[in-house]
């Protein structure tokens, strides 16, 4: 017999997702339009009834993103510079309205690697939270998801949070989306690029790119090379011969993987140069 339940406590759902396995029901962007029209034949566990995954919040170490917490939460609520990437990330998860219902973990779990949100979360150092009846557990983002559709989420836990450290939530922050049409549109490639600047001069870089390997990949070769460099033409020099030995794109409708490569070299660019505080549209529609 297929179960529904919508607790409203999280040790309630942790207590029912030790008994048996659940499906965990969120936004539901992602999930109904994957269940279809087909009958259900798991059990479905509904956490909105959960009002304590939603919201922002600050420790004495972290900033914390509740599980449910929305794409238009987030764009709301006030935060750091170094977080004005994954705003302009938000800002294109699907349609507004889905932006209003959609969480930022929902977009963790199903772990697409055209997933908005999640290169601008690498470049902010995030990790997850993982709980279950038995423990709490944090892992960092990159070692959460661990391939196309698939993430290191064991039987009996739930994302609770998402943790961002007070000393990465750092500097200046842009996000850039290549697609084949303006809104609405699965991204043929894309970046976030995180800076701290001191006196003109990069300190520390952290970049990102998404759509171009099976999982969003941190380019640690870009982010060497852009440390010690002065703010001017040296940056988008500097991406143009730096490595990006992580990124290893498909070719499919969208676009091929050779055409991924050059593209992602570009937009790198871009949101470095966003981040360093030139003017750049934050996203690029393909020609």
């Amino acid at each position: 017999m297929i179960r529904y339940a919508k607790p409203t406590t999280v040790d309630e759902a942790l207590a029912l997702l030790g008994e048996a396995p659940w499906r965990i029901l969120a936004g539901g962007t992602d999930f109904y339009p994957a269940q279809g029209a087909r009958p259900f034949r798991e059990n479905v566990l509904d956490i909105n009834g959960l009002a304590t995954l939603r919201g922002i919040a600050q420790n004495e170490e972290h900033w914390v993103i509740g599980a449910r917490t929305t794409w238009t939460d987030l764009v709301r609520h006030p935060l750091p510079a170094a977080f004005d990437a994954l705003k302009q990330a938000a800002r294109e998860v699907g349609s507004v309205q889905i932006q209003n219902v959609a969480s930022i973990a929902g977009n963790l779990c199903n772990a697409s690697p055209a997933a908005d949100g999640v290169p601008a979360l690498l470049v902010l150092d995030a990790e997850v939270e993982l709980r279950s009846v038995a423990m709490v557990r944090h892992l960092p983002l990159e070692r959460f998801i661990v391939g196309s559709r698939r993430t290191e989420l064991q039987p009996g836990e739930m994302v609770t949070a998402i943790r961002v450290p007070k000393d990465a939530a750092t500097g200046t922050s842009a996000f850039i989306k290549l697609g084949a049409r303006r809104y609405l549109v699965i991204s043929i490639a894309m970046a976030a690029a995180r800076l701290t600047i001191e006196d003109g001069i990069v300190g520390n870089a952290a970049v990102a790119v998404g759509s171009c390997s099976a999982v969003a990949k941190r380019l640690p070769g870009v982010e060497a090379a852009l440390r010690g460099l002065p703010l001017d033409h040296s940056l988008a020099a500097a991406i143009q011969s730096a490595p990006m030995d992580e990124l290893s794109p498909i070719g499919d409708v969208r676009g091929s993987a050779e055409y991924r490569l050059d593209a992602a070299r570009e937009i790198v660019a871009r949101a470095v140069l966003g981040a360093a505080g030139h003017v750049s549209d934050n996203e690029v529609v393909a020609a």
